[in-house]
């Protein structure tokens, strides 16, 4: 065979053997397919440990499927999710319309709560039991009283509506920095802060499954009295919990972890944000314990997510390619 400097011209040496083939692009030592190469880029690192995630539970429910109702039913929905996802990721790199960069940017908030209510199903997939009894009495060792019990003492109408709103800001911090970052067109910020979410809640959900917990909602109702009523913020919890309530996951809390991220993100993005959101974070933290939503052990492990889910999806967008190509 024929060195390179044999050839007498340049154009004489056969294409191949000088550049990629037209069909396929580099990938690290490999080659993909065109189109497979166009979708990967199109797919960043929230798609990365979405699609992990949905790996994960896929193979446990094709493992303990005979613990789940309808098994087959929840992994044909997460494959056809990842198509609808990869779809959607590589109509955005290819197309400059609004609606679909807006949709691009913005599924993953559904994506958390679709997930979390689909628990309730889930949480008993590998064990049948539940295990509050643990952290019911690693909340009395912390304590020495029940804490759901004690701060019951300082209910009043005032107290469950200021309660019940610090609960709700949970669903505020889910947007408002992504908001701001999203305005200020702060790509790389707005992925970390969505990434770091998708990680904290994911492995709440993980845990969720592995160490399946009531709340004291219901392992505690014979010690529940009858909160004095509220007003508009609490009659809007009651609403949801009624027909949003899932039995189980409820360690970590995830309306703590995804909040530590928002707070963590506010505090290196928009520093005045995290000042301004610390407290009614700190009320949250209280109200999940006072409204009997979440043990004191929920709520510290709900922290570490947080923290740790931030750090990881800081670390993930530093990555190569965990920025997902768009239409210019």
């Amino acid at each position: 065979m024929k060195s390179l400097h044999q050839f007498p011209c340049a154009d004489a040496v056969p294409d191949h053997s000088i550049s990629w083939p037209r069909e396929t692009q580099t990938f690290g030592a490999t080659t993909l397919p065109r189109g497979l190469a166009e979708i990967w880029r199109a797919c960043g690192a929230f798609e990365w440990v979405t699609f992990g995630y949905l790996a994960w539970m896929n193979v446990v429910l094709a493992v303990f499927h005979r613990n789940v109702a309808h098994a087959a039913m929840y992994i044909v929905v997460h494959v056809w999710l990842c198509l609808g996802i990869i779809c959607l990721a590589w109509a955005a790199a290819h197309s400059n319309n609004p609606v679909l960069r807006f949709a691009r940017s913005w599924y993953p908030l559904p994506l958390y709560i679709g997930f979390f209510e689909e628990l309730g199903g889930l949480v008993h997939m590998i064990f049948h039991g539940w295990f509050d009894r643990w952290l019911i009495q690693f909340d009395y060792g912390f304590a020495g009283v029940h804490p759901y019990v004690w701060l019951t003492r300082f209910s009043s109408p005032a107290m469950n509506e200021l309660m019940q709103f610090a609960y709700m800001t949970y669903f505020l911090y889910l947007v408002i920095l992504p908001l701001i970052l999203y305005a200020s067109k702060d790509r790389l910020a707005f992925w970390t802060v969505m990434v770091s979410t998708a990680v904290a809640h994911y492995s709440v959900y993980v845990i969720a499954v592995l160490f399946p917990i009531e709340s004291p909602h219901f392992s505690l109702a014979p010690l529940e009295t009858k909160s004095p009523a509220g007003g508009y913020f609490t009659a809007t919890i009651d609403f949801i919990e009624r027909i949003a309530r899932v039995h189980g996951a409820a360690f970590p809390s995830a309306h703590v972890a995804g909040s530590v991220v928002a707070l963590l993100a506010a505090y290196r993005f928009r520093r005045w944000l995290f000042w301004v959101c610390l407290p009614f974070f700190a009320s949250m933290c209280v109200a999940t314990v006072y409204g009997h939503y979440h043990y004191v052990a929920d709520v510290l492990a709900g922290i570490a997510m947080g923290a740790i889910g931030f750090a990881a999806g800081t670390w993930l967008m530093d990555r190569k390619g965990a920025l997902a190509e768009i239409a210019d």
